[in-house]
């Protein structure tokens, strides 16, 4: 089993997870939809400028169904995640948004593709949300607004969709140019945003540097990584992975921010970490009946070749 497409999309995600402890650099009236916004626009053009100078991006055939999807979901991920965030608060919304996206990519391949999720994805899967839950017991008051949860459930379906959506563009175009091109029509959606909140903020040496990295490495790197695997992988495999996300910012936020985490938040990180391995690995273990079935094929191979010795 090649793992390599696994490892990219984790790494992906890794990268996603570095965003909320780099939005901690900039001064705190600096909207989140700027910030959102600007990191779209960034990474789009840095990835849709490289797929040019590659001559990668060929329009006469392009799947501009699928990009439109891709790019109106990835707008509208924005808005749900950040205002659930805002009403919610940041672990309730990350952990339902991101934690909630798995779910309906399974049920979407479920549903669209007629192709039921595998015990192993199942097993993962739930391994993985449950630890992202357990991220929310971190000894800290935890408020749950239904509006803001329901904003953040929005999050994990238009990500889905976004994933979904993105993987029939790698059908007709490479990883680089599909992100560029859906990235960028996303940010000419979203660019009113600029024209409501200051962008003063912004605007600072410092601000300046933070929008760099969540552009390039956040967005451009990170996006790039997960759609590459993602060409190999099924939609709800990849969301599943992306969970790494919150493991990553929880650890950061311990590391660098100073946060403190308690014992049901380590063990919602040992958990998230088992359904990572399960899905990226559990390929290879095999289970008690799929053994029995591969002796009994081995038994039969062996009669058969036996039965030809015996002949005249």
């Amino acid at each position: 089993m090649n793992v390599l497409p696994f490892i990219m999309v984790l790494l992906g995600a890794v990268l996603w997870g570095t965003t909320g402890t780099a939005q901690t650099f900039l001064p705190e009236h600096v909207h989140p939809m700027v910030v959102g916004t600007f990191r779209l626009a960034g990474g789009g053009l840095v990835l849709l400028l490289a797929a040019l100078s590659m001559r990668q991006v060929r329009f006469g055939d392009w799947a501009w169904g699928p990009t439109i999807l891709a790019a109106v979901a990835m707008a509208a991920f924005q808005p749900f995640f950040f205002g659930s965030v805002r009403l919610t608060g940041v672990a309730v919304g990350t952990v339902t948004g991101i934690g909630s996206a798995p779910v309906f990519a399974g049920l979407l391949d479920w549903i669209l593709l007629k192709r039921r999720p595998a015990k192993k994805w199942m097993l993962a899967t739930t391994l993985a949300i449950g630890g992202s839950a357990l991220l929310l017991l971190t000894g800290d008051n935890v408020s749950v607004n239904p509006a803001g949860v329901a904003l953040a459930l929005g999050a994990g379906l238009t990500f889905a969709v976004y994933s979904m959506m993105s993987k029939t563009v790698l059908e007709f175009a490479e990883p680089s140019a599909a992100v560029g091109v859906v990235f960028t029509i996303s940010a000419l959606l979203l660019s009113p945003v600029l024209f409501i909140f200051p962008l003063d903020g912004v605007a600072t040496r410092e601000g300046i540097s933070v929008v760099l990295y969540i552009a390039i490495a956040a967005t451009a790197v990170a996006y790039f990584l997960y759609t590459s695997g993602l060409k190999a992988l099924p939609a709800s495999t990849a969301v599943t992975l992306a969970l790494a996300e919150p493991l990553t910012a929880a650890i950061l936020g311990v590391l660098i921010v100073g946060e403190r985490l308690g014992f049901f938040a380590w063990t919602g990180i040992g958990l998230i970490l088992a359904g990572l391995i399960v899905l990226a690995f559990g390929g290879k273990l095999k289970t008690n009946e799929e053994k029995q079935i591969e002796r009994l094929r081995k038994g039969i191979d062996r009669a058969k070749e036996l039965d030809r010795d015996i002949r005249p």
